[in-house]
């Protein structure tokens, strides 16, 4: 008998990564053997497992939350889009293709096998298996392919549970329009409610909940409050700037002088959370932006990775953050790039294999650094770890792009890329989680900058942050939703809703 349980939510962002996250940590410090799912996975935000399986940057954080390794089963199907209509897909952690908007019909079949296995294989080997769905479950023009929500809820005999963001407006009316699209078969395997990013006096919602269980014939399971000192990993582009106030916490230290981050939001921005950890440092304050003027009066300016580097490129260029890069780089004021951003600030790039795009390409590069960038068909996936003035760093590669450096003429190495001046680039994703590296790096910026920034004596880790916020959110779930109830829908045998 499957044990588990599908965490949907009426939109993208609701809330059902960090609720899965809670629930995976509440039952884990509860002693349950438990693991996370997400079938599929729409996103740019990724990282590598320690076996070099690609999966989404959510499922790793929740296999965190659950204290057991991450693994390619749990998000065994992963899109990462490239273009409005052409998506780069990974397959049990690995590349496996690419499919047009209009391949979708044929391509689901054999990934919605791919998944349902995989789903059975973590069923074998946990207690628990808490899936997270994508978007809304009332995708009806999906619905006939669908193996993440509905679809994966029938297939393998799972209650679901929908998610709203009230912070949003209109929740109740979400809830019920999600249930009254679905069919029959399946609003029979919806159980609950569950109301997040709550704020105000709960008197006054209560009547509104009260209705809702009566026109809907199903309990809300609990309202969950607005947490702004929780930002983990977002994975969806509408919340990519969650960090920038809630990073901040007024239990922290206070440093000396402040630093301003820009880092330019590319319209196929990937992995941004490797600035997560800059953001969470007491008196660092990161902006995303495309505004130039803000790029070039920053004291540290960010080519963050993207999943699409020449089209990035050239957006880039049609905003004039090319000429404020240049300038801060004439001015001595430092400039980072990793990953796609770092091949951004190459001499030249050359696709001529046509990896990013249907035809090869050759571009010129933004020339900060002395390299020339060529894409290669295969994928390079690992966990490499270096060092850098003497601080140790672990980090992650995700990349089709490689480097290789052109009469330097004294730059220096960085990581496994490139220092020339005030401008730095590497491929490392997650280095800034490493405490002491980015703290040195800093710095290096401030004293760069003419700030007096200087970091804050007992400020916690990054990783300690993680943690602090992951069980943050699991007090969360024990205090404010029905344990007893959601317990009693995970052991349960499935069973239908009178309608």
């Amino acid at each position: 008998m499957t044990r588990g349980l599908l965490v949907a939510g009426t939109t993208s962002d609701a809330g059902k990564s960090l609720v899965t996250a809670g629930l995976c940590r509440w039952l884990a410090r509860s002693g349950v053997s438990v693991a996370p799912f997400k079938a599929q996975n729409m996103s740019n935000n990724s990282m590598v497992c320690p076996d070099g399986a690609e999966i989404g940057r959510a499922q790793w954080l929740q296999a965190v939350a659950c204290g057991v390794p991450p693994e390619a089963a749990m998000n065994p199907v992963l899109l990462k889009p490239g273009s409005d209509r052409r998506s780069h897909v990974v397959l049990l952690g690995r590349p496996w293709g690419e499919l047009e908007a209009g391949e979708w019909a044929t391509g689901r079949r054999a990934l919605a096998a791919a998944a349902f296995a995989a789903f059975g294989d973590l069923s074998s080997r946990y207690d628990v298996v808490i899936a997270e769905g994508a978007g809304s479950p009332a995708e009806i023009n999906l619905r006939e392919g669908d193996y993440v929500n509905m679809g994966l809820a029938r297939a393998v005999d799972l209650p679901v549970v929908v998610v709203g963001d009230i912070d949003r407006g209109g929740v109740l009316a979400a809830m019920y329009g999600t249930l009254a699209l679905l069919s029959a078969e399946d609003q029979a395997h919806v159980r609950g409610w569950v109301v997040n990013k709550f704020r105000g006096d709960l008197d006054l919602l209560r009547p509104g909940l009260t209705m809702l269980e009566e026109r809907t014939r199903r309990p809300v399971l609990g309202v969950l409050p607005f947490l702004p000192d929780v930002w983990l990993d977002s994975e969806d582009a509408l919340a990519l700037a969650g960090w920038r106030e809630a990073a901040r916490s007024t239990d922290e230290p206070p440093g000396s002088g402040t630093l301003d981050v820009a880092v330019v939001r590319l319209p196929r921005i990937s992995n941004a959370t490797d600035v997560d950890a800059l953001a969470a440092e007491p008196g660092v304050r990161v902006h995303l932006t495309a505004d130039p003027l803000v790029v070039e009066g920053a004291d540290l300016a960010v080519l963050p990775g993207s999943r699409a580097t020449l089209s990035d490129l050239a957006w880039l260029r049609s905003r004039r953050i090319d000429a404020a890069l240049a300038a801060r780089a004439a001015g001595s004021r430092p400039v980072l790039g990793i990953c796609g951003g770092y091949q951004m600030l190459a001499r030249d790039l050359v696709d001529d294999l046509g990896v990013e795009a249907p035809t090869p390409q050759w571009r010129s590069g933004l020339g900060l650094l002395p390299t020339t960038v060529r894409f290669h068909r295969d994928k390079r996936l690992g966990t490499p770890t270096g060092s850098w003035c003497g601080e140790v760093v672990t980090a992650y590669e995700i990349h089709h792009g490689v480097a290789a450096w052109r009469d330097p003429n004294g730059a220096r190495p960085f990581l496994d890329g490139l220092e020339d001046g005030v401008v730095y680039g590497t491929t490392w994703h997650g280095a800034f989680e490493n405490d002491g590296f980015r703290r040195a790096f800093l710095a290096r910026v401030a004293a760069a900058a003419g700030s007096s920034w200087t970091p804050a004596p007992g400020a916690p880790g990054f990783a300690q942050r993680r943690e602090a916020m992951l069980d943050r959110l699991a007090d969360a779930v024990e205090e404010h939703l029905d344990t007893a109830a959601l317990l009693a829908m995970v052991d349960g045998p499935g069973s239908t809703v009178p309608s």
